[in-house]
């Protein structure tokens, strides 16, 4: 089985070296990149990351990237994430420099407490999971933490992704707040539009880009100032390289952000939130809420998204489930008039023949094709279209 992936492997980065490239040249050259949402330790459903390994994801963007970091949902998290607190606060510290260690919180253990044990530490910020922890923000606990993070200058992140119910109570204790630094993970999907719609003149609060849809990711530019959006990965459930791809080609191929305000969104904002200032002076949102698409390039990317989806569904993960839709996709690239979407066809069908055959051959290496699925989901969904809706622009 080593020899086989080992096999693999260079068919694997050749498939990979598009995107890679792409990145790297749609980065500004001397961007100092903040991934501000990613994990560390060990996590009840199975997920874990260790120091090592998140510092060599890191290394896959640029060898002095850093992140902001905190616990998984660790097993082993009472009373109040001590203990994984703890360890995070310990690798933080043997990372040289290159994580920002923030403290986990459950609102119903003593979580000023431990805020203030932390932050006396060296913790620079707070992680609230409100689905995890099965929590809404009408608590008292809720009001104390964010006293707390006020009185102490930290920002705060909190999950506003999938799982959520209706999220108001969180928009009502922000602005009841607005000293607060809130940092809405995942697009802030759980309420995209509620959150975009009040808390609209909130000096402080900030969206993450970790989030597995590009199109969640071009309506958030649509609703909410390119000033208050920042590269995030949610690793190790994403990676910093592909997270940063898709925030660079939305910021780029769609919201047609400067090279100032592409180092703002890779690490420039979060830095600047974590040293106690506000995100910079907030601008009209820059995509339009209506826009022009290559129909062909959207058909692609809704069963690529398909293909993504199906990967990762139910209890028992299977990358097979992923080669209809593969080859639903590959069928719009064999339009056999594509129009100005051509070229973009081309490569999209090439980056999906090294899917099919990533997964046909089985063996561990079969997972690589989630990465490659969704990356080429990210091109197809952020091509730009001309004003006319022809074809790339």
């Amino acid at each position: 089985m080593a020899d086989a992936t080992r096999s693999a492997e260079p068919a694997i980065e050749a498939a990979f070296a598009p995107f890679r490239q792409e990145g790297h040249a749609l980065l500004p050259e001397g961007t100092p990149v903040l991934d501000a949402h990613t994990h560390l330790g060990v996590d009840e459903d199975g997920q874990s990351l260790a120091l090592d390994a998140l510092l060599a994801a890191l290394d896959e963007v640029a060898t002095d990237a850093r992140a902001c970091t905190f616990p998984l949902h660790d097993p082993d998290r009472h009373p109040g994430y001590r203990r994984p607190n703890d360890r995070v606060l310990r690798w933080a510290a043997e990372s040289g420099g290159r994580l920002v260690p923030y403290c986990r919180l459950d609102p119903a253990e003593d979580p000023v407490g431990e805020a203030e044990r932390c932050l006396a530490r060296g913790a620079r910020g707070i992680k609230l999971h409100p689905r995890a922890q099965a929590f809404e923000f009408g608590l008292p606990a809720a009001d104390s933490i964010f006293a707390c993070a006020r009185d102490a200058g930290v920002p705060i992140l909190i999950h506003a992704g999938r799982g959520m119910a209706p999220m108001d109570a969180l928009a009502d204790l922000a602005l009841r707040y607005p000293e607060v630094r809130l940092v809405l993970a995942h697009a802030g999907i759980a309420g995209q539009g509620m959150f975009a719609s009040r808390l609209s003149d909130h000096p402080g609060v900030i969206y993450d880009t970790s989030t597995l849809s590009p199109f969640d990711i071009i309506e958030l530019f649509a609703r909410v100032p390119a000033e208050r959006i920042v590269f995030a990965s949610d690793v190790p459930y994403g990676r910093p390289a592909f997270g940063l791809y898709q925030a660079l080609r939305v910021a780029t191929k769609v919201a047609d952000l400067d090279a100032d305000e592409l180092r703002m969104l890779a690490g420039g904002t979060m830095s600047a939130v974590l040293d106690g200032a506000d995100p910079p002076a907030a601008t009209p949102p820059r995509v339009p809420e209506v826009r022009p698409v290559v129909g062909r390039l959207l058909r692609a990317a809704v069963y690529l998204h398909s293909a993504f989806a199906s990967m990762l569904a139910g209890g028992s993960r299977d990358p097979a489930r992923a080669l209809p839709w593969i080859a639903m996709a590959r069928t719009v690239c064999r339009d056999p008039a594509p129009g100005p979407a051509g070229d973009a066809l081309d490569r999209i069908d090439a980056s999906l023949d090294a899917a099919e055959r990533i997964v046909l051959a089985g063996g561990s290496t079969a997972w690589a094709a989630i990465g490659l699925v969704h990356a080429t989901m990210v091109f197809a969904a952020t091509e730009p279209a001309a004003v006319d809706g022809a074809g790339p622009a």
